[in-house]
């Protein structure tokens, strides 16, 4: 795995927290899930970049 691919996939870990975060502040349970989402995809992504 490429020094690029881990920071692309550690941003999309932080992007989606924030996006999660956002969510359950506004009551907006789409954001949320979508923010969760993008955690998991990321975390999978950088796991499995081995």
């Amino acid at each position: 795995m490429s020094a690029d691919d881990t920071v692309k996939n550690r941003s999309k870990q932080v992007k989606g927290k924030a996006k999660e975060v956002t969510g359950k502040a506004t009551g907006n349970k789409k954001l949320e899930r979508s923010g969760q989402k993008d955690m998991v995809v990321g975390e999978v992504k950088e796991r499995g970049n081995f």
